[in-house]
């Protein structure tokens, strides 16, 4: 009776054993650590520095202090900002924060133009809790960067610059700056997409580095670094709908930025390359008018008289494929590959007309100073309406306006921070105007016509929707 039974206890051993193998050979292989960026800390934290920017005038509440406001509305400022509403001078000093690293050891400091533009004065923090003057050389909008100098009797820790078009999608990458005013905290995470273009009419020249780093506000100008302890970006916008970080966030290439570096160095501004042309995306309808194969290209809308574009005999109505060998995928392409092109170079511009494609030689011209609002910091001059607050805004879609409660009609959308104004009352991209002053605005005309008759020196208060929280803000436009 016991006999088949023991048989059959050890046939089910043997199984085991014989299962249990096949198990262990068919096992992946053992997954590689994670990577230690404890080296790459010690060997840069040195030259990371906290930026600081100070502006004289009226603080950023409505008026000096928001105390010419009614009770209800003072209420909404308090709950708002989380603070009281005290009284203060007219001549009330406004901060802002933000990172920075040092490029070389003679005091070159590199950081995003939005966190020292207009500043009376600028101060930067180093590991060591010194605290320097620093002298703006020069800022460029368009890429929001600014390069600033410092002296410091000796020399001082540097990056090492690193090689941003190398950068691929999952590779690891390394933040340190100071969000929330904590200095020197590090963030790490991978590279999401590269040539990332956000179709932003501020920023059209630059194809961002997108990742998953969590950056703050406080961040802003602080470095990315890949493995190999090199700077290959300037971390500089997030994109969120709440105002925090939402594990979007986006840098500057810094080829890019090194490239206007040098420049703000020489001449002060930036050069930038012109085509010569306006261009919009490739609908579906256009994919069988123009004989195209799938929905991409530029499709050229207009031509500007005079330019590289017109003498090399493009026209409305032709599609750009490619720019010096490079595919344009979108419209959103074409811009970035321009503007770093070298004024007088000619480039090879590959079209699609009458359904054939065309090689066209362009003679690149450079971009007036005054088309892509390239200032230096000793010519910037005063701005009055819309431009004048800091920030673009677009509509606000269906679904989102759905997700905030929104009526038809009502509010437009932040969609950049790009100057002090705006940046220094805590406006972030993601926010909602709902009016300004006293008038209701629900789209980008109706925002535009309310703020045209801004001028230099005074306050505009904004009805703003920040997350679930609704509140005025008063923003101040620089006097001079």
């Amino acid at each position: 009776m016991t006999r088949p039974l023991i048989r059959n206890l050890v046939c089910s051993v043997v199984l085991l054993v014989a299962l249990d193998g096949a198990v262990q050979a068919q096992s992946p292989p053992a997954v590689a650590a994670l990577p230690d960026f404890t080296g790459i800390v010690q060997s840069n934290a040195g030259a990371v520095v906290h930026v600081e920017a100070k502006y004289s005038g009226k603080s950023r509440m409505s008026g000096a202090s928001g105390q010419d406001l009614p009770d209800d509305e003072q209420d909404l400022l308090r709950r708002f900002f989380g603070m009281p509403m005290q009284p203060s001078p007219a001549d009330q000093q406004r901060i802002s924060v933000g990172s920075g690293f040092i490029l070389s050891k003679d005091g070159y400091i590199l950081t995003n133009n939005h966190v020292v533009e207009d500043a009376d004065s600028v101060t930067v923090r180093l590991q060591d809790r010194r605290s320097l003057v620093a002298k703006v050389v020069g800022t460029d909008p368009k890429y929001d960067i600014a390069l600033l100098k410092v002296t410091a009797g000796a020399p001082l820790p540097a990056v090492t610059i690193g090689d941003s078009r190398a950068l691929k999608p999952g590779q690891w990458v390394l933040a340190i700056g100071s969000p929330f005013g904590f200095d020197y905290t590090v963030t790490q995470g991978i590279v999401s997409a590269v040539g990332r273009n956000l179709g932003s009419q501020d920023q059209p020249y630059t194809s961002f580095i997108q990742t998953d780093v969590p950056i703050n506000r406080g961040n802003s100008g602080g470095p990315l670094f890949n493995l190999q302890g090199q700077v290959v970006g300037i971390n500089s916008q997030i994109y969120s709908s709440t105002g925090g970080y939402q594990g979007v966030a986006f840098s500057i290439p810094i080829d890019v930025a090194m490239s206007a570096v040098e420049q703000l160095k020489t001449r002060g501004y930036v050069s930038r390359g012109m085509l010569g042309v306006m261009v919009q995306g490739v609908s579906a309808d256009m994919v069988k008018g123009f004989g195209l194969g799938a929905e991409t290209g530029a499709a050229v809308t207009s031509v500007e008289p005079g330019s590289g574009a017109e003498k090399a005999g493009l026209r409305a109505g032709d599609v750009i494929l490619s720019f010096n060998g490079t595919a344009i995928d979108q419209a959103s392409d074409l811009p970035p590959l321009v503007a770093t092109t070298k004024p007088g170079s000619q480039a090879s511009v590959v079209i699609m007309r009458g359904g054939k494609r065309q090689t066209v030689p362009v003679t690149i011209t450079e971009l007036p100073r005054d088309k892509n609002g390239v200032e230096t910091a000793s010519s910037s001059q005063a701005k009055s309406g819309a431009a004048a607050l800091g920030l673009t805004v677009q509509e606000v879609d269906n679904a989102a306006r759905k997700s905030l409660g929104l009526q038809a009609g009502e509010g437009v959308v932040i969609s950049n921070v790009n100057g002090a104004p705006a940046a220094q009352a805590g406006l972030q991209a993601g926010d909602v105007i709902l009016m300004v002053g006293q008038t209701r605005v629900g789209s980008v005309a109706q925002f535009r016509a309310a703020t045209a008759e801004v001028k230099p020196g005074e306050t505009v208060l904004l009805l703003v929707r920040h997350g679930d929280t609704t509140g005025f803000v008063g923003l101040t436009l620089p006097s001079k």
